[in-house]
């Protein structure tokens, strides 16, 4: 259950215990995370058109995974979006300079580009696919790896990650507005609360949600909280380039538990190394709380 928390932060661990102090190195280090991300991309592009259980209840699956999403992703933002808007100060150093909005739609495009492609690679008859999860999980160790010496290389402590002010709050926040969003949605989709609660708890941790919320609830509800999570992210990460300059703490709340593994590099990519310990933080958080939410949920009596 907690292998999704092990292998992230292991090779974070081991990456921040070597320190570069060469500033080349340093720069192909950020070339090769920003490559790595397209790749990675890529191939969630090709694992969408290889999810099962789209063909069987599919307009059931759609419109449950939508209303979802709608109210849970769309809590996150208006929430999220306020403190941006009333927070008086940015703390833990997230303010950057502002780059130019053809740059960031640019960004955004070639994201969309890179998942697009994935998916209708993902659509052909390739033994390669069966693989897919087990290369990303390669890739993403060694992604994570890098940004570990990214973080050690740049002076940040591991206080400034544990105790993270920033990740904390933005932790709270997006809890709160998601189990709302849940509720709304029971209610829209005339489902039980705590499924409702349950199907909206996996803050975009797919490969986990989906799985537990199937073996409880059976492959429509499983396959529509897949889909709610992988939006989450797919969502996230098209709009990183484009709200991260002005709005960091509604770009890292999107992310939700995937601020501390898939969605780091554009995080840190978009809004420079100081974000990542705050993105660390409320990823660990996230991760560690989303089992026990939807287990609990699953077989409570409310």
């Amino acid at each position: 259950m907690y292998f999704g928390i092990l292998i992230a932060l292991v090779p974070l661990c081991i990456g921040y215990l070597i320190k570069i102090k060469n500033s080349n190195w340093l720069t192909k280090i950020n070339l090769i995370l920003s490559w790595m991300i397209y790749l990675i991309l890529f191939i969630m592009g090709a694992e969408l058109a290889q999810l099962d259980n789209l063909t069987t209840n599919l307009q059931v699956i759609l419109c449950y995974a939508i209303i979802l999403f709608i109210c849970t992703f769309g809590g996150n933002f208006v929430v999220l979006m306020m403190l941006d808007f009333f927070s008086t100060s940015k703390s833990e150093n997230l303010n950057q300079t502002y780059t130019s909005h053809f740059k960031m739609i640019l960004e955004s495009l070639r994201v969309c580009i890179a998942l697009i492609v994935g998916f209708i690679c993902g659509l052909l008859p390739l033994f390669i696919w069966q693989y897919a999860e087990n290369v990303t999980q390669i890739i993403l160790v060694f992604l994570l790896f890098l940004v570990g010496i990214q973080l050690r290389s740049n002076n940040i402590s591991i206080k400034q990650i544990l105790l993270n002010k920033v990740g904390m709050t933005t932790s709270i926040l997006v809890v709160m507005s998601v189990l709302l969003g849940g509720i709304v949605a029971s209610f829209i989709l005339n489902l039980p609360v705590r499924v409702g609660l349950a199907m909206s708890s996996g803050f975009g941790w797919y490969s986990l949600s989906g799985i537990l919320m199937t073996e409880a609830h059976g492959p429509i509800i499983g396959s529509a909280t897949f889909l709610n999570d992988m939006l989450r992210e797919l969502c996230a990460i098209i709009l990183i380039p484009t709200l991260i300059k002005r709005f960091k703490f509604t770009t890292l709340g999107l992310c939700g538990a995937t601020s501390m593994d898939f969605t780091l590099p554009m995080l840190q990519k978009g809004g420079g190394i100081t974000i990542v310990p705050a993105a660390i933080a409320q990823g660990f958080l996230l991760t560690l709380i989303m089992p026990i939410f939807i287990t609990l949920l699953n077989y409570s009596v409310f």
